[in-house]
């Protein structure tokens, strides 16, 4: 039988796609590593049918491990008999905690077979929340900008995991950049913000996002021109 890795998306129980409702409905068990993900996957599926796995609080790589083997062991049994899935939120392949489980299934039960189902994305759902268009020839870089850190060099990007947004804020707006944050963007738990003002975020949040544009970038596309053109003018 097969092993599901399913993208939730980004929070809202409506932007899981057919395909991943579909799946969830049908498959014997449904594991959720986080409680936000277990609570979109209720959306869809009876409590009965959440499994739990144990993931202990900690980087010690041993422990991480030691969790993960018996994970993948459990997901490996079930599975032998009947398709189950793994759900995570945004898409399985992007900052997700579903890479682990695929790994370990493949180094300890390469016989297990895997299909993974994508999700809407936290990066594209943030983008599209401030209204922020990644045009044709253009580039957009994800980067993780975690405890104050603020990497720079591409002209557009996207910062995960924002947890001191006042310092990165800081170290952005000195580098050139414009920068606006989301924060729980279409999650039922918490406070959803978007804003310009660092301040507003000031309490750490794991679930803190930011898009950073270099100042002065410039927009080569044709109808570019069109901006800020009123109704019946030219360009």
């Amino acid at each position: 039988m097969t092993v599901y890795g399913i993208g939730l998306g980004p929070g809202d129980a409506d932007l899981v796609t057919v395909k991943g409702k579909r799946l969830l409905e049908s498959a014997a068990v449904v594991y959720s590593p986080g409680r936000l993900s277990r609570t979109v996957a209720l959306n869809h599926v009876p409590e009965e049918r959440i499994g739990d796995l144990d993931f202990p609080m900690t980087r010690d790589p041993d422990e991480l491990r030691r969790a993960w083997k018996e994970a993948a062991a459990e997901v490996a049994a079930r599975a032998d008999t009947e398709d189950v899935a793994f759900v995570t939120l945004g898409d399985p392949n992007v900052y997700s905690t579903f890479g682990h489980l695929r790994r370990t299934l493949d180094a300890f039960h390469p016989e297990v077979d895997l299909e993974v189902v994508p999700g809407v994305s936290a990066m594209t759902a943030f983008t599209t929340v401030l209204g922020v268009e990644i045009e044709s020839g253009t580039g957009l870089a994800l980067r993780e900008a975690a405890n104050g850190s603020a990497p720079t060099g591409p002209d557009r990007m996207v910062l995960f995991k924002v947890t001191d947004a006042p310092t990165t804020h800081e170290k952005l707006t000195e580098a050139g950049y414009d920068v606006r944050f989301g924060r729980r963007l279409f999650m039922e738990q918490g406070e959803t913000v978007v804003t310009d003002d660092p301040d507003e975020l000031a309490e750490r949040d794991y679930y803190t996002l930011a898009y950073a544009e270099r100042e002065g970038v410039e927009r080569e596309v044709a109808t570019a021109a069109f901006d800020g053109v009123e109704s019946g003018g030219s360009a």
